[in-house]
């Protein structure tokens, strides 16, 4: 079970990675005029979102492995697992969510502001504060 549970930590701070800096390519992207800037930024956004999804399926199978397999955080008592998953099911959207405004750049259709993505880049940083004190303190 601890290999399990390395691999899992190792893979989700991997697909974190992705996560914390994706938005910030956005950042750069709604800022940039330069046609050659745009399109090495948008390589560079391409290729770390197909890296950092390569990355998330690991890390929700080996969570799925420990929950169903090891049985940890299930049964009575267990409120903080429930509440991690949710957030799991709002990191999976946002990783979905970064692909749909990857297509609107790589469209040309982006219409947000860089100070949207400046905001936009903190909700993982929030989530992954969440799901630390989710699993350590366990307070439900």
């Amino acid at each position: 079970m601890l290999w399990i549970k390395s691999f899992h930590i190792l893979f989700v701070i991997s697909w974190f990675a992705g996560l914390f800096y994706l938005p910030r390519i956005f950042v750069n992207l709604a800022m940039e005029t330069d046609a050659a800037a745009t399109q090495r930024l948008l390589l560079m956004a391409r290729k770390l979102f197909r890296f950092m999804t390569i990355l998330a399926v690991p890390a929700v199978v080996f969570g799925l492995w420990l929950f169903l397999g090891y049985g940890i955080g299930r049964g009575p008592g267990q409120g903080w697992m429930h509440a991690k998953l949710a957030l799991v099911v709002v990191l999976i959207g946002y990783h979905h969510g970064c692909g749909v405004l990857l297509r609107k750049f790589e469209a040309g259709r982006n219409t947000r502001s860089h100070t949207f993505y400046r905001w936009f880049n903190e909700l993982p940083v929030l989530v992954l504060l969440a799901i630390v004190i989710l699993v350590v303190v366990k307070p439900f």
